[in-house]
């Protein structure tokens, strides 16, 4: 317990003497959607009000954001569903996506065009509340059209105000977002340990978690320690160079990265008793630049990246994920130096 105060108190007086804040790692978002005024909505739970064709016609009005207890539902505690529609503008399919829901009392989850884009918290039996957490989500393009899509949000209040409750609800995009070929944003599978990623024959077993996303807002509240996340996938020789470079976001604490069984980097020495010598990879962006040919044109690629978290947060929390070629990744950096 002494050694975890005393990393949190480098951190903080770290933070303090270098002139940054705790909103440094706040990516370049610009709003394209205001989501901001009337939603549907419903209390009870039924997973068929996550489709996009769902007839919501019957359902209540609500003002988002605001709490639920102060426009008709006082004192209701328990699941509720919120519903909107937005038009997609076309000229923002080459753009990385973005759905803000503020802060929402306690723990939802986020389905966009029927497919899921985000959770945080976790919902009963095992409650967690995320009342405090800010909610971003990734969303792919893939899932947008061009003309009416709907999003769908659940969500658990336990006690008090209820719903989506503070914030600016908007479709934004991260303007210093990587261009990449492959974008690998979504689910993957997730097991906590230290020896997790000896047990990889049962991954299919493995938790399902959203990448990226701190895993204490998605079932591993005050979770500290190893853990490794896993995702299988196969991409087409369209997408493919020789060379080709892994990018895995922001990761809290340290990290430990294969690929198809090859190491292929690391932010620096792998175990606990170097955290406080390398107590700040949690703010770098990891690059990992790839053998060539590593990655092979319609075969299963496996990546296994083993995370140690000293301190709360926890995992590839933020930033683009994916594969990008190496031309294109020396491009965008040069293209940012010039700004």
């Amino acid at each position: 317990m002494e050694k975890t105060k005393g990393y949190i108190i480098v951190i903080l007086i770290m933070l303090c003497c270098s002139g940054f804040s705790l909103n440094a790692n706040a990516q370049d978002y610009r709003k394209v959607v205001d989501l901001n005024g009337s939603w549907k909505f419903s209390i009870g739970d039924n997973e068929k009000w996550a489709a996009a064709d769902y007839n919501d016609s019957n359902w209540e009005r609500i003002q988002v954001p605001s709490q639920w207890e102060n426009q008709g539902f006082h004192g209701y505690d328990g699941f509720a569903w919120y519903r909107t529609n937005f038009n997609f503008p076309s000229s923002l399919k080459a753009q990385s996506l973005f759905l803000k829901l503020g802060t929402i009392d306690d723990v939802d989850e986020v389905y966009v065009n029927g497919k899921r884009v985000g959770r945080t918290g976790t919902f009963p039996p095992h409650f967690s509340t995320a009342y405090n957490s800010n909610r971003v989500y990734h969303v792919p393009v893939g899932y947008l059209k061009e003309n009416n899509n709907t999003i769908a949000v659940r969500v658990y209040d336990d006690i008090g105000e209820g719903g989506i409750v503070h914030g600016d609800i908007s479709l934004v995009v991260d303007r210093d977002a990587i261009p990449l070929d492959v974008d690998l944003q979504g689910d993957w599978k997730f097991k906590t340990g230290r020896n997790a990623h000896k047990d990889l024959g049962s991954v299919i077993d493995w938790d399902d978690i959203l990448v990226p996303g701190h895993w204490e807002n998605q079932g591993y509240k005050n979770y500290d320690g190893y853990a490794c996340y896993v995702l299988d996938f196969a991409v087409s020789a369209n997408v493919l160079a020789e060379r080709m470079v892994l990018v895995l976001g922001k990761i809290d604490d340290l990290d430990q990265v294969y690929v198809n069984g090859v190491l292929v980097g690391q932010s620096g020495e792998f175990k606990p008793s170097t955290v406080q010598r390398y107590d700040q990879t949690y703010r770098q962006m990891r690059g990992y630049y790839l053998p060539p040919n590593l990655i092979k044109a319609n075969e299963e690629t496996r990546i296994v990246v083993r995370v140690y978290d000293a301190v709360e947060g926890g995992g590839i929390y933020t930033g683009s994920i994916g594969l990008i070629t190496q031309e294109n990744y020396i491009d965008y950096w040069n293209s940012r130096r010039r700004r």
